[in-house]
């Protein structure tokens, strides 16, 4: 059974969790009807992340060899961008439970 490259799984998830954070963004947008805060600044890192991440993994899967080291890069930048989420996640449910 051979195994399917890692690019083929980050490219889609990190797509999906990139359209996640745009919605995010526009929710607290709508939320704090257009009052800059901290938490809008810091949604735009994991945005960054995630396309980072997307063109990586691209890049990756055409190239002719499928470079590993570009897969590595993808799913490191990939892990960042789900960690910044994750922390972006907290933040808001503790601003809703205040």
């Amino acid at each position: 059974m051979k195994k399917e490259p890692l690019t083929h799984h980050i490219l889609p998830t990190s797509s999906n969790l990139l359209g996640i954070c745009f919605f995010i963004l526009s929710y607290i947008k709508v939320g704090s009807q257009s009052r800059t805060t901290l938490i809008d600044e810091c949604v735009i890192i994991p945005i960054i992340l995630f396309f980072v991440a997307s063109v990586l993994s691209y890049i990756s899967m055409r190239s002719p060899t499928n470079n590993p080291r570009i897969e590595r890069m993808a799913d490191n930048v990939f892990m960042m961008g789900l960690l910044s989420l994750s922390l972006i996640a907290i933040i808001l449910v503790l601003e809703f439970i205040k």
